[in-house]
């Protein structure tokens, strides 16, 4: 199992990489602009984006959103990551840890600390190993890494078109609220690209959780992964555009918990767009992943760069000072 599970994570990073596998259908946010302001009366030099998410300060509202671990690669993969998350003052989720708990010697893969000390890093299971797995091994792999926060992945679409995917989704519910009650961090419930509705937040937040992460459709689309993995021909087909866009996510899930907007975010004025519509922070994985395998950590802090400089130049057009500011901004629907 422990080698499956590890050739399986270079896999998903591989097809991302080298097939794209990203959603036909967009992620809705074309849909929306902001309302430009003429007379901003805004200095774009003292605009301060900076705010607090789950205890941590940001220098952004933006996250590098989980994407690997458990292989020899994923290794330099996070650490590179991790140096410029901390340069720049952004969160940072790591991939799904399984792999970890199954194999105490893939720590190192995900282990990150020691270039990231002020980051927010947020530690990742998913539910369904969640049920399986004793509370006391997820506070193990959590400070195994000195993590700030778990993240419990949701990803019944993965699973179902994985032939050797987890089904019996039952009880996870349960096991969130078990987590959330005897875990010692803030605990967010994430998708992987299928989106949450308002009726799935609103159980998380009666189960406790403490923020979500709604990944919406119209990024990677991980039922295409799988597919291209084993054949479309080898699961149930027809499932590649199956979810809830980004921005409907978004609207669907506002005001119950603190949002995390991920989900095809492309750049910093998606992302500003998402902080507008109700998320309190956004992320993204697949082009920071792209920009580091194209152009390496130069390329990747440059991109970081782009997008805060995007993030600022969407609040000096539409009058915003500040992160609330922004969060008030007025969008335009189309």
């Amino acid at each position: 199992m422990e080698k499956q599970t590890e050739s399986r994570k270079k896999e998903h990073v591989d097809f991302v990489l080298e097939k794209g596998a990203q959603y036909s259908k967009t992620t809705g946010l074309e849909r929306f602009e902001f309302l430009h302001n003429a007379i901003p009366e805004v200095d774009y030099s003292k605009i301060d984006l900076s705010c607090s998410f789950l205890g941590k300060r940001l220098s952004y509202p933006l996250m590098i959103t989980a994407m690997t671990g458990g292989y020899a690669d994923a290794k330099e993969i996070n650490r590179t990551l991790a140096k410029c998350a901390e340069k720049h003052g952004w969160a940072l989720g790591l991939g799904s840890q399984r792999a970890m708990v199954e194999d105490a010697k893939l720590r190192e893969t995900y282990y990150v600390r020691d270039v990231a000390p002020n980051t927010l890093i947020i530690g990742n299971i998913g539910a369904f190993q969640l049920k399986r797995y004793p509370i006391e091994r997820i506070e193990k792999m959590l400070d195994d890494i000195d993590a700030n926060a778990l993240a419990i992945h949701l990803n019944p679409l993965q699973e179902i078109i994985q032939p050797e995917g987890d089904r019996d989704f039952s009880g996870i519910l349960q096991a969130i609220k078990k987590a959330c009650e005897e875990i010692d961090v803030p605990i967010i419930v994430k998708e992987t690209g299928a989106g949450i509705s308002t009726e799935v937040a609103l159980k998380l937040k009666d189960a406790g959780v403490s923020a979500i992460d709604i990944a919406g459709a119209g990024g990677t689309s991980w039922s295409k992964v799988e597919y291209l993995r084993k054949g479309a021909e080898t699961s149930a087909s027809g499932f590649e555009e199956w979810g809830i866009p980004t921005a409907d996510s978004i609207l669907m899930c506002k005001g119950i918990l603190p949002l995390v907007a991920s989900g095809g975010i492309r750049n910093g004025i998606e992302a500003a767009k998402t902080i507008a519509l109700g998320a309190n922070i956004s992320g993204a994985a697949y082009p920071f992943l792209l920009e580091l395998e194209r152009n390496g950590k130069t390329g990747l802090d440059a991109l970081l760069t782009k997008w805060e400089e995007q993030l600022k130049t969407c609040a000096f057009l539409t009058g915003s000072k500040d992160y609330d500011s922004l969060r008030a901004a007025k969008l335009t629907v189309r």
